[in-house]
């Protein structure tokens, strides 16, 4: 089964002015370092999912205040759809090749988590110091490595404070102990690792925002995931979404400022 736009739910801006999408475009506008494209992918689905991708990208570039450039990550990351994904998995971020891939059949909602994978990935550079080959910033700021200050680092790690801890201290916080207990039950470790946790709680934020896009994100609010209370919920949803709000407004404003031409 290949993608199909009629199959994803989308409520925000017009970004091509009706036109269609390609992949070129796309590679343009954000920068990417390269897009790939697997080769039993027909036209047709290419130009699909190009217009599904474009969508979703400009989407969450206004979700976040941000720019082409965060989107992209400075042009450090590659997408890949039918190509260069795991056996059975629909999306999957590789930090070995800093590359995306979606595959041909995948469901909906799959950006929102698979990008922040990406981010948190190449944040952590940013953030701590000395740190191991493809380790991600939300592993390293529980694990307590070296902490490179800076005013945007600081309300990064109050994120991932709001997903990881109580807001009272250090003790876990509930969406951890759901996460753990459901490692527990499957007998895994993967629900509960810092770094899924951070992407589940970012496809809440994103969902929670005014533009919906199905392909972007879906299932935070009403899936078995969700009802496990493997999404946050209630109060710790409502503090995660303004800490995720905070930073990356003030990460956009930086990279604003970054960009604009001087006097």
């Amino acid at each position: 089964m290949s993608i199909n736009a009629r199959e994803f739910y989308r409520n925000g801006p017009a970004h091509r002015l009706e036109h269609a999408s390609s992949f070129a475009s796309i590679r343009r506008q954000f920068d990417f370092r390269s897009i790939e494209i697997g080769r039993w992918v027909t036209n047709v689905e290419r130009d699909r999912a190009a217009t599904l991708f474009h969508d979703a990208l400009c989407d969450l570039m206004m979700i976040l205040e941000g720019t082409e450039t965060l989107i992209s990550l400075r042009g450090s990351l590659a997408l890949q759809y039918g190509s260069g994904g795991r056996p059975g998995v629909s999306a999957h971020y590789d930090p070995r090749q800093r590359s995306f891939a979606l595959a041909k059949n995948a469901g909906p909602g799959s950006i929102a988590h698979e990008w922040f994978h990406a981010f948190d990935h190449y944040i952590a550079g940013k953030c701590f110091r000395a740190l191991p080959v493809g380790m991600f910033a939300s592993a390293a700021w529980l694990a307590d490595a070296s902490a490179i200050a800076h005013p945007l680092n600081q309300r990064l790690w109050q994120c991932f404070k709001a997903v990881l801890l109580q807001p009272e201290g250090d003790q876990p916080s509930e969406l951890f102990k759901h996460s753990a207990a459901m490692d527990k039950q499957l007998g895994q470790l993967y629900y509960s690792r810092p770094e899924e946790l951070c992407a589940r709680a970012f496809e809440a934020f994103v969902q929670d925002a005014n533009i919906t896009n199905h392909f972007l994100v879906k299932g935070s609010k009403a899936s078995p995931e969700a009802e496990r209370g493997l999404y946050p919920q209630g109060e710790q949803r409502e503090r995660i979404n303004r800490r995720f709000g905070t930073y990356f407004s003030s990460l956009g404003e930086a990279l604003r400022r970054e960009t604009a031409p001087s006097a």
